[in-house]
């Protein structure tokens, strides 16, 4: 088993303003992590302000979140991805697996 890290990019970033919208996204992201179970290695979170430092023009991704899997392999990892509420949202989990140094 390997770990991946699943990158939320695009979509929809901010959380909707009404409460009733706020719990229906809150629980949408619960049922998806309860529907991993024990291949949730870190649920991870939203991210903040970024940028990047590099002799290009600065700009970071549009990442909004990280997750961290453990899974059998890129494809299983995959799967895991394809249930994110992120997708709902527009936007797309860039699946990467950590290398083990």
């Amino acid at each position: 088993m390997a770990n991946y890290l699943f990158l939320f990019v695009g979509g929809e970033m901010e959380m909707p303003e009404g409460e009733d919208e706020r719990n229906k996204v809150m629980a949408a992201w619960g049922k998806w992590f309860e529907g991993m179970g024990d291949a949730v290695v870190d649920p991870g979170g939203p991210l903040g302000q970024a940028a990047s430092v590099s002799s290009g023009d600065g700009k970071a991704a549009d990442v909004s979140g990280y997750t961290v899997v453990k899974a059998d392999g890129i494809e299983g990892a995959k799967e895991l991805a394809k249930n994110s509420p992120h997708l709902d949202a527009g936007g797309t989990v860039s699946v990467h697996e950590i290398a083990k140094m």
